[in-house]
């Protein structure tokens, strides 16, 4: 139940229904009929993706971690997941089949055997018709036996969530520079060499088992990275 009210919470952050602070544990329990225990447990998860901070005595107040005049990934929430709402991404697939994890290779990377099947999707994405991103992913088949076409021009996330009903509980983020080779630099419309920033990604299920691997080759300007850290003893 907690994680429940964590991502309706979370929602309403990143729609700026709560631009200041959280309303009171008392109001929040009354508003989805929980105990505070509950409600406790689902403002930590929110602390956890970096959006709050505790004031003492005075109760939860909003991080503003979006910064002026850019663009802003928050890693500890998901880099599936904006943090504010700014309208909606458009792609261009460029490829969607099927791949044996060896000729990747991404066998290990995923923890699979060799011939596991993998949906391969990769395609280019645009924000404000600037390229945002591209994006290269791909989806154990026996998890995810169908991902609809019409998924893959906006949230494959969402439709794997609404579909099977598997959301990413944890992930491993890994940021690098990339040099881009001829291919992806033709994709993109940039010059072959040039460096951009590069966030690999394997997704967990709750029962801790991959399903997901992407890298991701950002290009938007103006574009930052953010992430939430606390020290173990403040948890």
């Amino acid at each position: 139940m907690y994680h429940e009210i964590a991502e309706k919470l979370l929602q309403a952050i990143q729609a700026g229904e709560y631009q200041t602070k959280l309303p009171t544990e008392q109001e929040l329990m009354k508003q989805y009929g929980v105990s505070r225990n509950t409600i406790r447990r689902a403002i930590d998860v929110v602390y956890q993706h970096g959006l709050l901070r505790r004031i003492q005595g005075s109760g939860y107040y909003i991080n503003n971690v979006q910064l002026q005049g850019s663009m802003t990934i928050n890693l500890s929430i998901g880099a599936g997941k904006s943090l504010a709402k700014r309208g909606p991404l458009t792609s261009k697939v460029v490829t969607f089949d099927r791949v044996q994890a060896s000729e990747i290779p991404l066998a290990q990377t995923m923890k699979v055997k060799d011939d596991t099947e993998l949906w391969r999707i990769i395609r280019l994405r645009y924000f404000n018709s600037v390229l945002y991103c591209l994006e290269e992913a791909y989806y154990l088949r026996d998890q995810i036996p169908f991902i609809s076409t019409d998924a893959l021009d906006d949230s494959i996330f969402d439709f794997i969530k609404e579909t099977y009903d598997i959301d990413p509980e944890s992930s491993d983020d890994f940021l690098s520079l990339t040099t881009l080779g001829p291919n992806k630099a033709d994709l993109m419309n940039l010059a072959a060499g040039t460096s951009l920033l590069t966030l690999a990604q394997i997704n967990y299920t709750h029962n801790n088992v991959v399903f997901n691997f992407s890298q991701t080759v950002y290009s938007y300007p103006g574009l930052d990275f953010y992430f939430h850290s606390a020290h173990l003893s403040s948890n």
